[in-house]
Order: structure tokens, then C-alpha cells, then sequence
């Protein structure tokens, strides 16, 4: 045991993990040890014959699992961003194991017994409000978890949680599979379209796998552009097919059936909650509270964005026939033409903007943007660990120099690493025992070439998730399980959203958006017009969005998941909803990892644009200041970043803006406003 680095102190700069001595043989002997104590820590409280209080029950609950949450933090983390088929092995055998005893945790009745005795005298225990809202939340999600229900229920329940952790395994891992296995090759005469960048990264992809020539893969950095610049129509059809299909295109790796039983699982653990569908079990611990709500405000941008994309359709169709192409727009055109119109109304050439869009400076301008909001710091630092020799590694500083985390950036997309862009953490920020830092990581999946350039969507993306970084970095909680992004699902996504907004500042801009040979700045000019595009295609974007966070809710509401035709309710629910042709689901059953390969969004990508709706609202008192780094107001957004859970999220917003958050400012900000 003491030669396994997962169960030894860590003697590496601020505690980040030692990358280099972990193997995926380390992690079966880890995990049975931290099971093991967390289960003698939790019996421990349990059977405490002292009276329940804050400090000997709730506090003990927050110190418990240390050992299970430093390992398990490593392992998730790895799986994510540098899959091998060791690691994959371990998680489908560990996976279910990790899910039952999650389960028994919060199924514990000793457990439940004191919280439920201290909830019960929640208004005489004279708690600060971090404390009372610590205890308002452990105390509910027992009871969500079903702690209140007979054995035979709960171990049910258990049964629930393990299955679907198999479920959610298989899901992801065949996802990747699919995105891993297919490549499309390029020869020299089928580039035409494609700007540098491109062709630069399909030659290193190529070299990646051992081809000849130029690849496209399956990597949204890579068949997205392709899809947007490729001359080809016959290969763009053939790549987005294939893209479509990600979750089916092996049939020993069919996700469909792996949907139709989680949705069957989740129905039943509903049921046994007490809940109608599991949309409404969900939604009770959110912000909207009802499924009705969240299908209110994206029914609310539906028909808009529906009329909005009708339009541009029409513009695009007009557009191809114009060139000589009288065919109808279908899904593998829509980018293609949709750029060509862009070019053409605001004067933008994509592949022309992109030199002025270099990775490096646009990491410069997140940095800059969060000191000038925040007054926090990140310099690199070469002796921090790093699992993957394309992660950069930053110490984060306060103004005054003192240390406030850790920072791994990992950019490019590889093979083992999922697609998508997401914000994960190795630690979260706590001041229980003394203040312990965070170490917190961002991923893209941005093609790697030298140099990288990024799309505006890319820099966009960049931008967005270093706003999940920051909600990690700034906490100030003093829980763990308060801490960063420990926060009500539809208010998760407003810290990274709001960020967003400071990549379309002009100042920002005038900084950072310069060309990568040059030197120049981006041109007034262009500028002007880029800034004015913001809204193009804002009708397909948001068709895209919506439709995908309709079908998330219809199918946590179908009444018998387990007799579901997932193919025929698709194509249902599309008729039903009168989809445009040709906009197909941005995120169709068979490969929505945010819904199946674990349950964070299930029931809940409506949260994005629920969060939405405070971004756009939050981002407009800046403009009403006008001044886009607004000291008084910068100084309220920190205070929501450093919050974490320990306040109702609208209590949060309402103490950031003054009042709650007015839905029109979506529609204002996409462009969707009659």
C-alpha cells in the first residue's frame, strides 16, 4: 500500500496530483482502501452516542470521504482527458462499485437519523447562514435520495444507481469509441475551401493516426469547420452523417438500447420518490421548480427562432441558387452556405479572421479579463505535475501575491479525450480545517496546429468555460460541499455564460484579436462588422439549442421508457414540434453525453438557457454603467463567483444586479426580439 502513489501524501507543488507514478493498476487497491475508511468514518458518526450537532454530524459529514474524493477526483479526470484501455477497464468495473456505495452513504439511517433530528430544530441551532443553508440542502437530498423510504425501497434504490452507473459507463465509452475509430481521408484535391488552419490540423491528425494525407475525424474542432469551409458537398454529406451517428455507428456499440433502459431506470427511481416522471423529481431542486417552467421559457425563444431560421433558409437557398446550385439546403449545407452569407453581408471571411483569433492571445485576454474584473493573477509555472504534455499549468494569485489555486489548461483535441468543452476540478476550495486552495482544470478540444487559431466560437468556448474556472477559483466557501460549482443545476451555468460577454467587448478586442504573423491589430473595420455579425445565424443556433433541450424534457417524461421506439419517438417529437428541415438535433439520443453518459443534465440542458436569460440581464447593467469593467459592479459579480452555494442563487443575483432578472434580455441578445 504505502507504494501506491494514490495513498500517499503528495509532496508536489500546492498538492497536484503526482501525474508520473500514477498507473491504472494503482487505482483498484486506492479505491478499495478509501471505500474501506470512508465506510468506518461514516459508521463512526452514525453510531456517535453524543447527542447530534452541527460540529460532531454535519461538519464530521463534510470531513468524511477525503481519501475517496482525492482519488476518485484523479481517476474521473483522467478518463476524460487521457482515456486508455487500462482506465477504461477500471471504470467499468469500478463504476457501478463507486455508485452502490455512494448510494449506501446517503441511504445510511443512522446518518439520515441525525441529520433529520438536527433539521428538525434547524430554527434553534443558531447557525450562520452558510451553516443553515448546509443543513436545509444535506437534509433534502437525503430525502431525494429516499433515506426517508423503508429497506426495501432503498435497496432498490441502490440497485437503481449501480445499474445506471454501468449504463452511463457503456454509453460514454461507446461514444468515444465511435469518434475515436472514424476518420475520413483527405487527398490534396478534396482541401478545396478549406482555410490553412484547417488543413494544418488534418495533416496532424493524420500524422496522429498513422495516415497518409489530411484526416478528418469526429472531433467537433475538426468536422464542424469542415463542415462550414469544405467545397466537397459529397464529402461534407458523407462527414456529417457519420457525425450524426456517433453512439451507432458500430452496431456492437448501438446506444439505443442503453437509452431506453436508463430512461426506464430513471422513471422507476421517479415513481419510487414520489414523483409523476423524472423531469419533475429533477426540476424540484432547481431554480425553475416545475417541468412546465423550463419548457415555458424554450417554448418562449421556439417559435421566434423558428421564424428567424425560416428566413435565413430562404437567404441561403437564394444564395446557392445563385452560384448555380438548385438544390435544396440540406443539413450537411447549412454551415457551408450559412458562412458564404455571412461573408457576404458583413464583408467576414471566417478563414481571413482566424489569424487574429491565435490560441496564445486569447488566453492573454481571459487572463487580462480576469484580473482587471476580479484582480487575480496566472503565471505559468513548470514545476506543477501535468498528466499530458499538452496541459499548461498556472498558479492563480490574489493582487497581493497570495496564493489562491491551481489552474491546468488542456486545449487540444487527442485521441482518449471526449469531445466537447467542459470545467472539472482535482480539488475543490474549503476553509473547514484551514484553508485548502483549489486545483481546477478546463479541457477543449481545439485542433492542434502551429500556430492555433481559433474560430470566434472557439475563442467564444474559451471564454465560457474559463467562467466555470473562476467559479472554482474564487470560492470562498467554507464547505466542501458548498464550494465553486456546487450550485443549483440552472444557476451552474451563468457564471461561464456571463463571462462570454467580455470576448465582444471592443476594448478586449483591440488588445488581443491581433494577427499571428503581423502583429496588427484587428481592423476597425472588421472589427465593426464582427461585432455586428454577433447575431448571424442566430435562428439555426438557437433551433438547434432549443429542439435538443425539448426532446431532453419529452423523454424524462415519457410515461413507459421501457416499451420506447427511441428511433420512432425522435422522429415523433421532431414532427410534433414542426422541426425546420434541414437543422437537424445539435445532440441527438444516441450520443447526448449530457444526458447519458451520467446524470448531471439529465432532465436539466434547458439550464443553459435558463442561465442564459441571467447573463444577458446581468451583462446589461455593465452596459448600463457603460463600462464593461464597472469597479462596483465587477466587485458585486465576484461575490456570486465566491459564493458557491452558500445563498439561494437568486438571492445572489438579486444582491449582483438589484433586482431579479428580466426575460427579455434573451430575446434582445439573440437577436430574437419581435
Amino acid at each position: 500500500m504505502t507504494e501506491n502513489p494514490l495513498l500517499r501524501p503528495w509532496t508536489t507543488p500546492f498538492g497536484v496530483p503526482p501525474f508520473d507514478l500514477i498507473r491504472a493498476g494503482h487505482f483498484a487497491p486506492a479505491f478499495d482502501a478509501a471505500l474501506a475508511a470512508h465506510l468506518t468514518e461514516i459508521a463512526a458518526i452514525g453510531d456517535n452516542p453524543a447527542p447530534p450537532d452541527f460540529a460532531n454530524t454535519m461538519e464530521a459529514l463534510e470531513r468524511a470521504g477525503g481519501m475517496l474524493t482525492r482519488i476518485a477526483s484523479v481517476f474521473f479526470n483522467l478518463t476524460l482527458s487521457q482515456a486508455t484501455p487500462e482506465l477504461q477497464a477500471v471504470e467499468r468495473d469500478w463504476a457501478p462499485k463507486l455508485a452502490r456505495h455512494r448510494s449506501a452513504i446517503a441511504l445510511d439511517p443512522g446518518i439520515f437519523s441525525r441529520v433529520a433530528a438536527l433539521h428538525a430544530r434547524i430554527d434553534t441551532l443558531a447557525l450562520a447562514p452558510d451553516q443553515k443553508r448546509l443543513l436545509e440542502r444535506r437534509y433534502q437530498g437525503l430525502v431525494r435520495a429516499g433515506a426517508a423510504l423503508d429497506q426495501a425501497t432503498r435497496d432498490r434504490l441502490t440497485e437503481l444507481s449501480t445499474r445506471l452507473a454501468t449504463l452511463h459507463t457503456s454509453f460514454g465509452q461507446n461514444v468515444l469509441a465511435d469518434e475515436n475509430d472514424w476518420q475520413m481521408v483527405l487527398a490534396p484535391d478534396q482541401l478545396g475551401g478549406l482555410p490553412d488552419s484547417l488543413v494544418q490540423a488534418a495533416r496532424e491528425a493524420a500524422k496522429e493516426r498513422g495516415a497518409e494525407g489530411y484526416v478528418i475525424t469526429l472531433a467537433r474542432s475538426s468536422v464542424e469547420p469542415f463542415l462550414t469551409f469544405s467545397t466537397e458537398r459529397a464529402l461534407r454529406e458523407k462527414a456529417w452523417r457519420a457525425w450524426v451517428a456517433r453512439g451507432a455507428l458500430h452496431p456492437d456499440r448501438d446506444n439505443a438500447a442503453l437509452v431506453k433502459e436508463i430512461l426506464a431506470l430513471r422513471a422507476e427511481r421517479a415513481r419510487l420518490l414520489g414523483h409523476a416522471d423524472f423531469a419533475e423529481y429533477r426540476l424540484v431542486d432547481t431554480m425553475a421548480r416545475t417541468p412546465e417552467a423550463a419548457e415555458g421559457l424554450l417554448r418562449a425563444a421556439w417559435e421566434p427562432a423558428k421564424r428567424r431560421a425560416a428566413a435565413e433558409r430562404e437567404e441561403l437557398a437564394a444564395m446557392a441558387r445563385a452560384a448555380g446550385h438548385n438544390d435544396p439546403i440540406e443539413a450537411w449545407d447549412w454551415r457551408f452556405w450559412a458562412e458564404r452569407a455571412r461573408q457576404q453581408k458583413h464583408a467576414i471571411d471566417a478563414g481571413a479572421l482566424k489569424p487574429y483569433f491565435a490560441l496564445d492571445a486569447m488566453l492573454a485576454a481571459v487572463f487580462d479579463t480576469a484580473k482587471r474584473l476580479f484582480s487575480i493573477r496566472f503565471e505559468e509555472r513548470a514545476d506543477i505535475p501535468r498528466y499530458h504534455q499538452d496541459v499548461r499549468a498556472f498558479e492563480v494569485t490574489d493582487a497581493d501575491g497570495a496564493h489562491r489555486g491551481v489552474f491546468l489548461l488542456d486545449n487540444f483535441a487527442r485521441s482518449g479525450k471526449r469531445s466537447g468543452a467542459w470545467m472539472s476540478s482535482f480539488r475543490v476550495a474549503d476553509a473547514l480545517d484551514g484553508r485548502v486552495s483549489p486545483i481546477i482544470v478546463n479541457n477543449n478540444n481545439v485542433a492542434k496546429a502551429s500556430p492555433t487559431l481559433l474560430s470566434f466560437d472557439d475563442a467564444r468556448t474559451l471564454f465560457h468555460e474559463f467562467g466555470h474556472a473562476l467559479h472554482g477559483l474564487l470560492s470562498t466557501a467554507r464547505y466542501p460541499s458548498q464550494s465553486g460549482t456546487a450550485v443549483l443545476g440552472d444557476f451552474v451555468e451563468f457564471p461561464s455564460q456571463v463571462m462570454e460577454n467580455w470576448l465582444s467587448v471592443p476594448d478586449v478586442l483591440r488588445r488581443y484579436a491581433k494577427h499571428v504573423e503581423t502583429g496588427e491589430p484587428l481592423p476597425e473595420a472588421l472589427l465593426e462588422k464582427l461585432l455586428a455579425a454577433r447575431n448571424e445565424g442566430q435562428g439555426f443556433a438557437t433551433v438547434e439549442y432549443v429542439s435538443s433541450a425539448l426532446i431532453d424534457l419529452a423523454l424524462h417524461r415519457v410515461a413507459s421508457p421501457e416499451t420506447l421506439d427511441l428511433a420512432a419517438f425522435e422522429s415523433d417529437f421532431l414532427r410534433e414540434i414542426d422541426m425546420p428541415d434541414a437543422i437537424g438535433l445539435r445532440h441527438r439520443p444516441i450520443h447526448f453525453g449530457h444526458l447519458f453518459a451520467g446524470g448531471g443534465y439529465a432532465a436539466g440542458y434547458y439550464f443553459y438557457l435558463w442561465a442564459e436569460v441571467l447573463d444577458a440581464d446581468g451583462f446589461e447593467a455593465f452596459e448600463e454603467a457603460g463600462d464593461p469593467f464597472h469597479a462596483d459592479l465587477a466587485a458585486r459579480l465576484k461575490a456570486v463567483f465566491e459564493a458557491g452555494d452558500t445563498k439561494d442563487p437568486m438571492d445572489l443575483y438579486v444582491g449582483f444586479r438589484g433586482r431579479k432578472p428580466a426575460v427579455d434580455a434573451l430575446l434582445r441578445k439573440r437577436g430574437l426580439a419581435a
